[in-house]
């Protein structure tokens, strides 16, 4: 991707709509522009415009054009922004008019956030929560999403950095300055230290891919307990076979929904016991390995059967059919044909689904980041533990160039083509 190119796409949804936003950015984005639309308005001023093709004079639309002047635009670059009529042949005599423009091209999937990057406008971890958002399907994947494209992230480790250059300040002083034999100042061991601290309390927060895939919540037990009656009853519609005949699931099958807001994955599985049948035999392999993984157990066997597991909840299911037999203490009893304990159970769900992830509109870092952090805690802690002041000196250099790659100042290239390929055209 050239930043000297001018760039334009379709940025809003796909016509036909009310109304289509295309986007230019690029040096050349307000000549372009002109030659549709003749003068523009002043930075940030919105104005109605006939849009002619430059070639016939045939008038395209009527439209309003938005100017920006770069750096104080959302890419840094010259942008303007066309709202025209979202009708399919609207948009495209007007894509099509930008594409005849000498030295316009069509941008590519994400380029416009990554000029953004590029031009010093947001950092990576701005760019990995717009990436976020843009995907979110629940309220709490949008809160957190928001969270880190507004810049919460950005802004805390800024105040690191500013930590760090003041301690490696410290360090390099000492190099200069100090007596050969002088003791390293304890002040600075201790503030090294503090700071590895503080990074490892981040650390120790619950992580971001929970909540942007799905806790693994697995309905489980033995043939016949009703596992598959009860996941089409959450879900409200027949997704798995529900029959009388034991062993009729033989694979796992899994659902996303929200409870709550809370981003789960629904899975049902193959009934759990000792069979001849090579395919059930698969079946029930794959559901003692879902079993072993899941985040939430929901146990519908006898509790005496049940894997042991840290978040286990029990279930009495078909109490329609059984009165007069009292389940164990603290089951949840629950009929998918009445209705009667599924909400008891989405509402238990919800419960244990939210301890284990970040608390609503809070930061969560996602694992890349996690690992740079956990690099820069490990150099601080080396420098707290070393006595000598110029290895300190190159282990705080250490530290900061892990905050480098996690903000994407330095050696994160394939991760960026990575993130920004999962944007769309126009973003």
């Amino acid at each position: 991707m050239s930043g000297r190119d001018t760039i334009f796409a379709l940025s809003s949804g796909r016509p036909p709509a009310a109304i289509s936003v295309i986007r230019i950015s690029g040096e050349l984005a307000h000549q372009a522009v002109e030659s549709l639309a003749g003068s523009l308005p002043g930075p940030r001023r919105a104005v109605v415009r006939e849009l002619r093709n430059p070639g016939t004079g045939d008038l395209l639309d009527q439209a309003i054009v938005v100017r920006f002047d770069g750096p104080a635009s959302a890419t840094g670059e010259n942008i303007v922004e066309i709202q025209c009529h979202g009708g399919r042949a609207v948009v495209d005599a007007i894509l099509s008019a930008l594409a005849k423009t000498p030295s316009l091209r069509q941008a590519e999937p994400g380029e416009f956030t990554r000029r953004a990057f590029d031009n010093g406008r947001i950092d990576l971890t701005e760019a990995e929560g717009l990436a976020d958002l843009i995907e979110a399907e629940t309220e709490s994947q949008r809160k957190a999403a928001v969270a880190m494209a507004e810049g919460g992230l950005s802004r805390q480790i800024f105040r690191w950095q500013g930590q760090l250059l003041g301690l490696a300040a410290q360090a390099e002083r000492a190099i200069d300055y100090d007596e050969d034999d002088q003791e390293v100042d304890p002040v600075l061991i201790h503030d090294c230290s503090a700071l590895a601290d503080e990074l490892q309390r981040w650390l120790d927060r619950p992580r971001a891919e929970p909540l942007k895939d799905g806790l693994l919540v697995v309905i489980a037990g033995p043939p016949n307990a009703g596992k598959s009656s009860l996941l089409n009853a959450i879900v409200g519609s027949d997704r798995a076979i529900v029959s009388e005949t034991p062993g009729t699931t033989r694979d796992h099958i899994e659902v996303p929904l929200a409870i709550g807001g809370v981003p789960v994955r629904l899975t049902d599985t193959a009934g759990l016991r000792t069979t001849a049948d090579r395919v059930e035999a698969v079946g029930v392999q794959r559901a003692t390995r879902l079993v072993d993984a899941a985040d939430i157990l929901v146990w519908l066997g006898p509790e005496e059967d049940a894997p042991p597991h840290a978040r286990r909840i029990q279930v009495r299911a078909k109490s329609d059919l059984l009165e007069g037999y009292d389940g164990p203490g603290g089951s949840i009893d629950l009929s998918s044909k009445t209705g009667e304990g599924v909400a008891e159970l989405m509402a238990t769900i919800e419960e244990a689904a939210r301890s284990m992830l970040p608390s609503e509109g809070s930061l969560a870092i996602n694992r890349r980041q996690a690992t740079h952090l956990q690099e820069s805690a490990a150099a601080l802690r080396r420098a707290a533990a070393a006595a000598d002041i110029v290895l300190i000196a190159e282990e705080l250099r250490h530290a900061r160039g892990a905050f480098d790659r996690l903000t994407g100042r330095a050696g994160v290239e394939d991760v960026l083509d990575s993130l920004f390929g999962r944007f769309c055209l126009g973003k």
